[in-house]
C-alpha cells in the first residue's frame, strides 16, 4: 500500500512539472527531434564512411571535422548577436542556422575528397554555430527557475530521442542499399523540416520584448561576459566536458569497428556498432527524467562533479574493452551505458547554470560564448582522436587513461566553481 503511494506521488509530481513546461518548448522539441533523427543518420556513421569508403586517413578526417569548429566559432559569436538583437531575434537566427545546415549536409553526401570534405565540414560547422545560442535561449526564455532543469532535459530527451532512432534507421538503411551518402541527403530534409516547424511554430519569447533603452550595447554585452569570473570558470571546465562528447562522436565508431578485438576480427560488424550507439541513447532516454529528477536536489557543481565521475568511469570501460582477452562487446555495452548517464547529468544542469549566470537581456551572448565550449571541443577532440587511431594500438589503448586523468582536473576546477558561486 505504502508503496503504490509513493508510485502515485512520484506520477503526480511528474505530471504536475511536464504540464508547467511552456508549450513552445514543446513545439520545438518536436522540430528538434525530428532533426535529430537526420542527424542521428549521419553522426555515428560518418568517420567510419570517410576512412573506410572514401579512403582518406583517420587523422584527416579528424582534421576535416574538426575544421568545422573553425567556423562555428564565428557562427557562435555573430549567432549569439543575432540571438539577442532587438531587430533580429531567436526565430531568424534558427531558421538561418537550419538553411545553412542543409546545405552542409548535401555538400557533405558529394564528398570524394579531403577538400571537399573541409567545405563541407565549414559549411556544417557554420549551421551548428548559428544554432546553438539560439536555441538554448528560446528554451532558458520559456523556462522558470523552479522547472530550469526539467525544461532543458525535454529538450535534450526530444536531441536523444531523434538520434537514437536515426542510428538505427541508418544501420538499417545501410545494411539494405550498403549507401553511406545517402544518409546525407537524410540529414539535409530533416533540417529542411526543422526550418518548417520554426517557421510555423516559434514565435519570439517575451524576453525577446525588450526596449532598446534597456538592451547593453553589444561590445558592452561582450566585455561585461569575459568579465564574469565564475561563468569563465565554468567555460573552462566545461570544455572538458566537450572533449569528452566530441569522443562518442567521432572516436569511439572509428575504435570500435577499426581496433576492438583486432587480432581475431576486424572490430564490430556495422550492424552491431549501430545497435551499441541506438543502446547510448536508448539509456540516455531512460535516464533523463529520473536522473535529472535526482541531482534536482545538488547544486550545479556537484551534479557536474557526478557527471565527470561517470565519465571517468566509461573511459575506464573503453579501455578495458580494447584490451581485454573476451567480452569485448560487454565492456563496450557497459562503457556506453556509463557514458549515457554521464551525459545526462551534464547537460540539463550546464545549460541551467548558463541561464542563472546570464541577465535575461545577454543570454544569447552567454549561451554563445558556452557554445563556443563546443567549438573547442571538437576542434581538439576530433584531431586528437584521429591521431590516437593512427597510432599503435598500445597507444590508442592508453590514450583512454588519459582522459581518466583527465577528470580529475576537471573535478578539481569544479570545486573551486562550487567556492565562488557562493561568494
Amino acid at each position: 500500500m505504502t508503496f503504490k503511494l509513493m508510485k502515485l506521488a512520484s506520477q503526480s509530481q511528474l505530471s504536475s512539472w511536464l504540464s508547467s513546461i511552456h508549450p513552445q518548448v514543446w513545439i520545438f522539441a518536436i522540430g528538434r527531434f525530428l532533426s535529430e533523427v537526420g542527424t542521428g543518420c549521419t553522426l555515428f556513421y560518418a568517420p567510419i564512411f570517410f576512412v573506410n569508403q572514401v579512403g582518406l586517413s583517420a587523422t584527416s578526417v579528424g582534421v576535416a571535422l574538426g575544421s568545422a569548429s573553425i567556423s562555428g566559432v564565428v557562427g557562435r559569436i555573430v549567432g549569439g548577436s543575432l540571438a539577442d538583437s532587438e531587430h533580429w531575434g531567436r526565430r531568424r537566427t534558427l531558421l538561418l542556422a537550419t538553411a545553412i545546415s542543409a546545405i552542409g549536409s548535401l555538400v557533405l553526401a558529394t564528398t570524394n575528397n579531403f577538400t571537399i570534405l573541409v567545405i563541407g565540414s565549414l559549411i556544417s560547422g557554420l549551421g551548428i554555430g548559428f544554432y546553438w545560442p539560439a536555441a538554448e535561449s528560446v528554451v532558458a526564455d520559456a523556462s522558470q527557475i523552479d522547472n530550469r532543469r526539467e525544461t532543458f532535459a525535454i529538450a535534450r530527451l526530444a536531441d536523444n530521442l531523434g538520434l537514437a532512432i536515426g542510428i538505427m534507421l541508418a544501420g538499417f538503411f545501410i545494411a539494405i542499399i550498403g549507401s553511406y551518402r545517402w544518409l546525407f541527403v537524410i540529414d539535409a530534409i530533416s533540417f529542411l523540416v526543422f526550418f518548417g516547424v520554426v517557421y510555423v511554430g516559434i514565435n519570439e519569447t517575451e524576453q525577446q520584448q525588450i526596449e532598446e533603452s534597456e538592451k547593453t550595447e553589444l561590445l558592452a554585452s561582450w566585455m561585461a561576459v569575459l568579465s564574469d569570473r565564475r561563468f569563465l570558470v565554468y567555460i573552462a571546465v566545461n570544455i572538458f566536458f566537450t572533449i569528452y562528447i566530441s569522443q562518442i562522436h567521432s572516436t569511439l565508431p572509428l575504435f570500435f569497428k577499426n581496433f576492438v578485438i583486432k587480432s581475431t576480427t576486424e572490430g564490430f560488424a556495422q550492424t552491431t556498432i549501430s545497435v551499441l550507439f541506438a543502446w547510448h541513447l536508448v539509456f540516455a532516454i531512460i535516464c533523463q527524467l529520473p536522473v535529472t529528477s535526482i541531482l534536482k536536489r545538488c547544486s550545479h557543481t556537484l551534479a557536474l562533479t557526478v557527471s565527470a565521475i561517470f565519465w571517468a568511469i566509461g573511459f575506464g570501460l573503453i579501455w578495458v574493452s580494447g584490451t581485454a582477452p573476451s567480452h569485448h562487446l560487454v565492456w563496450a555495452i557497459l562503457a556506453l551505458g556509463v557514458f549515457a548517464v554521464a551525459i545526462v547529468s551534464y547537460t540539463p544542469s550546464a545549460a541551467s547554470l548558463v541561464t542563472e549566470l546570464a541577465p535575461e537581456n545577454q543570454r544569447g551572448v552567454y549561451f554563445s560564448i558556452n557554445a563556443l565550449c563546443w567549438a573547442v571541443g571538437s576542434f581538439i577532440g576530433h584531431p586528437l582522436g584521429g591521431w590516437a587511431l593512427d597510432q599503435p594500438q598500445i597507444i590508442t589503448n592508453s590514450y583512454w587513461l588519459c582522459f581518466i586523468l583527465s577528470v580529475a582536473i576537471a573535478v578539481a576546477i569544479l570545486q573551486y566553481l562550487s567556492r565562488i558561486l557562493v561568494d
